[in-house]
């Protein structure tokens, strides 16, 4: 028999963790805007640790977004009292439990005015976010604040009635500021190097189109905290929902299943005050940078290289591409000798060790990431996630075969078959520039480095044009298995 989840069923479950505190002891502090499966495996579960100590309970999350696609998610969660389950998937075993923290879901708005309302309440004291690394209105070229990006043109058109989620923080301000209460925290929880900065850039950005004078109170009030964050959160399918169900018992219309591993990296500046995250495993330090960097080098640079030749030889999983002898050792390969030594030191952290600790967490089989999610968006995440060790090798005169041949291996894969003729469907924002860049490349490879929102200047570079179009051409001849085994043999 099956439970639907709700507050009031919680008791009937046996085989679950369950909070241990009562709704009516909560009250809301934190509105989170974008709340999809990531926020809930990470953020609201450490609140949910500090709730279930009794703690915090001032510090509720209010739920919001900005997209339409974000109604969805309120209306399953509204049926089931904005509760959610939590799968932890260690290698062959799984633990529930459920999570509480979530007090509501504001209304998903044209206009936003339900949370503009609500982001004035002096009751809110932190506005934290995940809208994807793509969503911050960043130049991909230059990696600066778009003041052109078609989001901040029209809030800056129309500043009353935002419809993107700066102009939204921005009207929430300015009532603030209007009514004398002090600003909330703008804690970014996505995955980009100084998302605090990148945050203020956005929110300060479309404020100097808009109002100089709020512009400067933005700038000289409010916080917006660097922080790194890390959980492997796969997309929820029809089969985790079923699983759910087998296994547990638990009827829940989104659930989110995840690995065990989380992390949790900040920069303590919250003007107004904060949970007490320290004690439930959260890192305060002023070093964030540091580890963020190592992250989008190590961790998300690898999803990046094992996508792509992963696609292309028709696998389907992440753990699969780890399985595979010449993927792992090219990846093994480039991460210790191209990677790593140019990725600077880490507080109380060996390099190497991370690098340990992520081959085993991506061989997980019972986390079923798949090769088509770390593929997607090649254009948002190479910049971030690749490109930058690659630059940085070319600017030091080092080799940069490995990292080249992952640009070539990207470059093959929007061409839109793999090595046995099966479609690829390329999901990529800039897929109308790409995709034609990547075929013109089989006759003239620097076409697809002139795509310049993706590569700026190192596409220009002469020492990584003849590399790309060595490894282009090798995959090309002989195919992936080769061109992988060829780089991982050290020839």
């Amino acid at each position: 028999m099956n439970t639907s989840l709700s507050w009031n069923q919680l008791a009937t479950l046996s085989q679950v963790q369950t909070p241990r505190y009562r709704r009516e002891e909560q009250s809301p502090g934190i509105i989170h805007i974008g709340l999809g499966n990531f926020h809930r495996a990470h953020q609201a579960l450490y609140l949910e640790d500090l709730f279930n100590q009794g703690k915090a309970l001032d510090w509720g999350i209010l739920g919001a977004g900005v997209r339409p696609g974000d109604a969805r998610v309120r209306d399953a969660l509204q049926s089931q009292d904005w509760l959610t389950t939590v799968v932890e998937l260690e290698p062959g075993a799984r633990r529930a439990r459920i999570c509480g923290s979530m007090l509501d879901f504001l209304p998903v708005e044209p206009t936003n005015a339900a949370l503009i309302q609500a982001l004035a309440n002096p009751r809110i004291r932190i506005v934290s976010l995940t809208i994807t690394e793509g969503g911050y209105c960043i130049n991909s070229a230059t990696g600066t604040f778009d003041p052109d990006h078609p989001e901040i043109v029209a809030d800056a058109r129309n500043p009353q009635a935002p419809q993107g989620v700066f102009g939204t923080l921005l009207q929430g301000l300015r009532l603030r500021r209007e009514s004398g209460v002090a600003p909330f925290t703008v804690l970014s929880c996505d995955n980009l190097t100084g998302n605090g900065k990148a945050t203020r850039n956005a929110v300060v950005g479309l404020a100097q189109q808009v109002d100089p004078e709020l512009a400067r109170w933005v700038e000289d009030e409010v916080a917006f905290p660097d922080g790194m964050v890390d959980r492997i959160t796969p997309v929820t399918t029809d089969r985790e929902k079923a699983l759910l169900q087998e296994q547990f018992g638990i009827t829940d219309r989104w659930p989110v299943f995840c690995e065990p591993f989380r992390q949790w990296v900040l920069e303590d500046h919250f003007p107004l005050g904060r949970p007490e995250l320290e004690e439930v495993g959260v890192t305060f330090t002023n070093q964030v940078a540091a580890f963020e960097l190592m992250k989008l080098r190590i961790l998300n640079g690898s999803h990046a290289s094992i996508a792509y030749p992963g696609a292309l030889l028709d696998l389907h999983f992440a753990h699969e591409a780890m399985e595979h002898p010449a993927l792992r050792k090219f990846l093994q390969r480039m991460m210790q000798e191209e990677v790593i030594p140019i990725v600077p030191p880490v507080p109380k952290t060996d390099l190497s060790d991370y690098f340990r600790q992520i081959e085993s967490r991506f061989s997980n089989p019972e986390i079923a990431d798949t090769i088509s999610r770390l593929a997607q968006d090649g254009s948002n995440r190479q910049p971030k996630f690749i490109l930058p060790s690659t630059q940085d090798r070319i600017r030091q005169g080092l080799p940069v075969d490995g990292l080249a041949l992952v640009s070539a291996l990207w470059c093959r894969y929007l061409q839109g078959t793999s090595e046995s003729g099966a479609p690829i469907d390329v999901d990529d924002v800039n897929g109308d520039r790409l995709v034609p860049a990547a075929h013109a490349a089989s006759e003239r490879p620097e076409a697809f480095l002139e795509v310049r929102e993706v590569f700026g200047d190192l596409g220009q570079a002469p020492a990584f044009q003849k590399t790309f179009a060595k490894a282009l051409a090798r995959l090309s001849s002989a195919g992936v298995l080769q061109a992988l085994d060829h780089y991982a043999s050290g020839q």
